[in-house]
């Protein structure tokens, strides 16, 4: 076969060089025709669109063309030309083909139908091939890569947090240990406590809940910084909206107060979304027909208007008023209830019918380090929240004073000898400092629209569920 350099499906479909030779590669989609003509879809993941092959079958041979089966994948050689069939304006005329690999329609699972989602995380590891997989995992690239350059181009510092910790950031307690120790022979104390010094670390270390108190360390010298990487939950939580393993973006920005911080975080949430509508397009329409009819009305909707800012106070007593209205609400509505989704979402879509940012709430729900208001009662925490997800980022204003955030640990009983050297920060030179927490697959469900976090990661991690 003539050796020409390889052209990628999303650079052929754009060109107009009719009449020229070109090679293209992929894996088949279908192929179909009839006794003198074959036509073969042809992928190579660059985009969501198809290449037609159009194979003279005298020219090759019924033989040589049977293996080219669904799944396959082949290198072709052939002329670019205007296409006659509908939808599509440039087709390949083969010259030459070479098969790479076969794919047995017996046991290749990614046949032509419709195949449901909870059978496509049976097979993770071919679930990419599929359009829909194509769509979102090119459209997670171009979250990552708009985040990045929405940081850059305003200053920030990307900066490293460690992924293996001895600090619980939350407080919450639900973390994967970390060790080398044989656990069918561990050594205990006097009170049945492991002993940890023999271990790797001399301690016990656990996998990273959150990156944002190394990342106060870093805003207190660099200005500005923001993180990007794995964290890690071990809540037994088996919902569509959850991961034991996800991806987390993390500003933190020394001199903010809370309303630079909800600035902030509208700003960056409008950046994304605006770049996904720039930029995946054709992916984000596959998913709008496809899914969710709604998708792209709600992405536009999104930028129209500047976000609610509504004290958590305020939320519940619309909340409240809904229920003596007769509105029906699986969890009940008080002051002092950590908000469920339902009611985030009754906020959103139903009353003010855009974006939310509650803030001020109730500290006794919210995390330790969280600037304490002067009421005593509540703290100055943000969530934004969105239409069909709820939370989409969850941020607020530290509390620099030492002596308070002292003694909310000691209150929490979080154990100090983890606590000293942020506790530092606040010693030497404290600083006001705001930031915030954005799950990165939570972004996505709101991008693709699609309905389970599952599917807008590679391979998730979930209760029971380490496969690949």
């Amino acid at each position: 076969m003539e050796t020409i350099k390889r052209t990628k499906i999303v650079d052929v479909l754009k060109s107009d060089a009719f009449g020229t030779t070109v090679n293209v590669k992929g894996w088949v989609r279908t192929r179909r025709g009839s006794k003198q003509v074959s036509f073969i879809a042809l992928n190579d993941g660059s985009t969501i669109n198809n290449v037609q092959i159009v194979v003279d079958v005298d020219k090759l041979g019924d033989e040589f063309l049977k293996p080219i089966t669904t799944g396959a994948s082949i290198s072709v050689n052939g002329i670019l030309t205007q296409s006659q069939g509908k939808g599509q304006n440039i087709e390949i005329q083969a010259t030459e083909i070479e098969i790479f690999g076969t794919a047995d329609p017996a046991t290749y699972p990614l046949q032509k139908k419709g195949h449901s989602m909870e059978f496509l995380r049976e097979i993770a590891h071919l679930r990419p091939r599929t359009n829909t997989f194509g769509a979102v995992f090119r459209i997670r690239h171009n979250m990552a890569y708009a985040i990045h350059k929405f940081f850059h181009d305003r200053g920030f510092f990307y900066f490293h947090t460690p992924i293996i910790t001895a600090s619980d950031c939350e407080g919450a307690g639900q973390m994967f240990q970390v060790t080398t120790k044989n656990l069918y022979d561990l050594k205990k104390d006097e009170n049945g406590s492991i002993i940890y010094e023999d271990d790797f670390f001399g301690k016990q270390a656990s996998l990273t809940v959150s990156g944002q108190l190394e990342g106060e360390l870093a805003a207190t010298a660099l200005g500005q910084i923001y993180t990007f990487g794995p964290t890690f939950r071990a809540e037994n939580s088996n919902t569509p909206r959850h991961l034991a393993e996800f991806w987390m973006i993390e500003p933190e920005v020394a001199f903010n107060d809370i309303t630079d911080n909800m600035e902030l975080a509208e700003e960056f949430i409008k950046y994304c979304v605006r770049w996904a509508l720039d930029n995946c397009m054709e992916d984000i329409k596959f998913l709008n027909d496809m899914f969710d009819k709604e998708l792209i009305a709600r992405l536009e909707g999104v930028l129209k208007d500047s976000f609610v800012r509504l004290s958590y106070t305020e939320g519940i007593k619309i909340l409240e008023e809904a229920v003596a209205k007769g509105h029906k609400f699986e969890f009940p509505v008080y002051w002092g209830v950590d908000l469920a989704s339902e009611h985030e979402r009754f906020l959103v879509e139903d009353h003010f019918k855009r974006p939310v940012i509650l803030t001020d709430y109730p500290k006794e729900i919210k995390a330790f380090y969280m600037k304490q208001n002067e009421d005593g009662k509540t703290v100055r925490a943000m969530d934004v929240l969105f239409p069909k997800i709820g939370e989409i980022i969850g941020g607020s204003e530290r509390e620099a004073d030492y002596g308070k955030l002292l003694a909310r640990i000691e209150e929490l009983n979080i154990p100090m000898k983890d606590m000293w050297w942020y506790l530092d920060t606040r010693r030497f030179g404290t600083v006001p400092h705001s930031g915030f927490g954005l799950g990165f697959e939570r972004l996505l469900l709101f991008v693709t629209g699609m309905a389970n976090i599952r599917d807008v990661i590679p391979f998730p991690r979930t209760p029971n569920n380490a496969e690949f």
